[in-house]
């Protein structure tokens, strides 16, 4: 237990360029007690002590602004930075090493009792206000870019963006570095299919202006 607290501490301070000791990340880091406060949420659950896991839960939604079902499961070295808004499905299931920003929605799309979140596999970064919702997978070392709307699932390395998520890249996860997610120079599929309209359009007017002049020379 104590090695799983210390190792939390470690990860932000080498994640966030911001973090000044670890004082600070004791105390000031709302991502970092959400996380130890599921961690304990979900003891009692497992234990079939819900309604004292969802009080815990509910504490943790107030303490900090993060919204974690006590029946989700979290995997190790999980950084939720700047964490308001985020919510987190009861049988979401989060791997190792991940990265979630503030608003990222981890969403069900049934009514029925059974798994209905999401599962995200290791090193996946969610970027901020960004939905994913129902049993989907998003493959290792995935990218969801800001904003996006996950309805489908992801394949290993790939990055998606927009409403719904479309993927514009895919690697090999193990070839990506571990924070190389750079949100300003994420592909736009919507910008780039106006530029292909564009493009076309200019190439049509081109062809028209063409077909006229030669229209008026046989005359």
């Amino acid at each position: 237990m104590w090695e799983r607290l210390t190792e939390n501490i470690r990860m932000i301070k080498e994640r966030d360029p911001a973090v000044k000791n670890y004082i600070e990340i004791f105390f000031c880091y709302p991502g970092l007690h959400a996380i130890w406060f599921h961690r304990v949420a979900h003891f009692f659950y497992r234990c079939h002590w819900f309604t004292t896991a969802r009080l815990i839960s509910h504490f943790n939604r107030w303490a900090t602004g993060i919204e974690i079902h006590p029946g989700a499961t979290i995997g190790r070295r999980v950084f939720i930075d700047h964490g308001m808004g985020v919510v987190i499905g009861e049988t979401s299931e989060i791997g190792d090493d991940c990265l979630i920003y503030k608003g990222v929605v981890l969403g069900g799309t049934t009514l029925e009792k059974k798994k209905r979140h999401p599962t995200l596999g290791n090193r996946v970064i969610i970027g901020s206000n960004s939905t994913v919702l129902g049993a989907i997978t998003i493959g290792e070392g995935a990218r969801i870019g800001s904003n996006s709307v996950v309805v489908k699932p992801v394949p290993p390395g790939a990055t998606v963006v927009g409403v719904p998520g479309r993927v514009v890249e895919s690697l090999p996860s193990e070839t990506r570095a571990e924070l190389d997610f750079e949100h300003g120079n994420l592909p736009d599929p919507l910008s780039d299919l106006m530029k292909m309209l564009l493009q076309l359009h200019g190439r049509l007017e081109d062809r028209v202006k063409r077909l006229e002049n030669q229209t008026e020379k046989n005359r």
